[in-house]
This record gives structure tokens, C-alpha cells and sequence, in this order.
């Protein structure tokens, strides 16, 4: 992991992989998020080869770091008769991912909706497993922690770490720790973050953390409310997300943010915001 920061945001793919890109590049940003297909349909979408591959070698170029994120309604949480689709959706943005070089792909365990936890948490390993059944590519997937708003599932490290261990892939799993959420969550209290670095470091989550989604909250912590605020005009406030970032368990993990754009259409004042924390623009 590199000690330099990797801050930057989510972009839209109008126009292309390789055109996010450099829009994400222009802005400032050393690493962007985006959606691989239509976030709001599991339709899967035929893969650009040629898009994908100027995405990634314009990245490879830049230096730039690329992070996909799945659809909204991706539910790895359902029952039997519907994994089939969420599967060959997850797998879909798995192949979207590796073609345009990116890390992997964010996902959240998503609402159980029965009254059995433990069933809910069979789903999601059994979904993983079959999505990665014989997947041999570099792109993993990115298990999100949860804000609390749908249930208590999918908001502690412990959960997310133990599902990624009894499951048959653990290699091609990773995390994406969402500061909005945990603090939402009730989590990651800002005043005591060395509580939660010190957690991490004896489950050993830190050491799977591949992403960061750089988001203060609307609303109070523990309000179990995910209402992303701008970095530094949240409840979390700077010196609370400047604290996190620069710890010595997370510095360097690249970091976007899922908040409004600026004026310009762009993170650009945002990204420059982040990178005063670390002494540099």
C-alpha cells in the first residue's frame, strides 16, 4: 500500500469508460468510482472491449486508480430463486471491471428481508461463492459495510469479515469501508477511531481493505440514517475523516467520495479539500 494519498470520486460513464477516465483525471482526482452498467437495472450489459480498454490504459498511463460499484437493487442477501439473477448481474460487473483494469467491485450484503439472520448470511456467502466459482481475474469483489437503515446486518467489521473467511474464494474478497455508513452505524465513533483501527487490526480487516468511500453524514452518529454531506460539512467534520485517513492502517487506500458535485460538474474543490489535510493540493 502507498503512503501517498489516492482521493477522488464517483463519475458518471455518459460517453464512455475511457472518457470517465479522464474527466475523473482533469478533476484532480488520483482514483474514481463509477457504475458499470445502468445503476438501477440488473440488465446485463455487453462488454466494449475497446472502451474498456482505453479506460485501462489510460489508467495504467496516469497512474489512475479505478473502482466499479454494482447497481442499486444488487442484493446478495436473497433466496434461491432469484441468486440466479444476482449472479450473473455480479459476474456481468466482475468481467465490466477487469476489462477496464479496476480493482473490483464495491456490493453490499443488501436487505435480508426473512426473519432468519442466519439465512441471510448463507445467501450472501452462497451468492459470492457462485459468483466467484472459476473467476481467475485481479478484479475482487469489495464488500461494503451497511449504514443500519435496512436491519442491523452488514454494519460491523466482524460480519464482514467472517462471511469473506467462510467463503470458498477468500483471495478474490475484499472491503470497502464506508465512513458514512459506520458512523451512521454507530460503528466508527470519530472520537475514538483508535478503537476502531485497533478492532480492524485484530480481525484483520485492515489488511483487505481495498477501497474507502470518503462520505460525512447528514445526520448524528448511531442515527442509523445514510445521508452522505459533503467532506468536512457532516456531522464527521474534517478533523474526524483526516484522522481516519491518515492513520497509519489506512493512509494510501485510494478514496472516493459519493457526494454532490460542484458547480464545474465536478469534485475538483472536494478532492483539493482532502489533499490540505495531508499538507499538499
Amino acid at each position: 500500500m502507498s503512503n501517498s494519498p489516492s482521493i477522488g470520486a464517483h463519475v458518471s460513464i455518459r460517453g464512455g469508460y475511457g472518457r470517465a477516465a479522464r474527466f475523473a483525471w482533469e478533476s484532480g482526482a488520483a482514483c474514481f468510482q463509477y457504475f458499470p452498467k445502468n445503476p438501477r437495472s440488473l440488465k446485463l450489459k455487453p462488454l466494449d472491449e475497446r472502451d474498456a480498454l482505453d479506460c485501462a490504459a489510460f489508467c495504467e498511463a496516469k497512474g489512475l486508480v479505478s473502482i466499479a460499484h454494482t447497481p442499486y437493487p444488487t442484493n446478495m442477501a436473497v433466496g434461491a430463486e432469484q441468486r440466479k439473477v444476482m449472479v450473473a448481474s455480479l459476474r456481468n460487473d466482475l468481467e465490466i471491471a477487469e476489462a477496464c483494469g479496476s480493482l473490483g467491485i464495491v456490493v453490499h450484503f443488501g436487505p435480508f428481508g426473512g426473519i432468519d439472520p442466519l439465512q441471510g448470511y448463507q445467501n450472501i456467502i452462497q451468492c459470492m461463492n457462485e459468483t466467484l466459482f472459476s473467476w481467475e481475474g485481479k478484479a475482487k469483489l469489495l464488500i461494503e459495510n451497511q449504514a443500519g437503515n435496512h436491519g442491523s446486518e452488514g454494519i460491523t467489521l466482524e460480519e464482514l469479515v467472517k462471511v469473506r473467511e467462510l467463503s470458498r474464494s477468500p483471495e478474490s474478497i475484499g472491503f470497502c469501508f464506508d465512513t458514512c455508513h459506520a458512523y451512521a452505524a454507530g460503528t466508527w465513533d470519530p472520537q475514538r477511531t483508535e478503537e476502531l483501527l485497533e478492532r480492524g487490526e485484530r480481525l484483520g480487516y485492515w489488511q483487505q481493505l481495498t477501497a474507502i468511500h470518503l462520505n460525512d453524514s447528514q445526520y448524528p452518529f448511531a442515527s442509523r440514517r445514510d445521508r452522505h454531506a459533503p467532506v468536512g460539512r457532516g456531522h464527521i467534520g474534517a478533523e474526524g475523516l483526516a484522522g481516519l485517513l491518515m492513520s497509519e492502517q489506512v493512509r494510501g487506500i485510494p478514496a472516493v467520495m459519493e457526494t454532490e458535485k460542484g458547480a464545474d460538474g465536478s469534485h475538483r474543490m472536494d478532492i483539493a479539500t482532502v489533499l490540505s489535510w495531508y499538507g499538499r493540493e
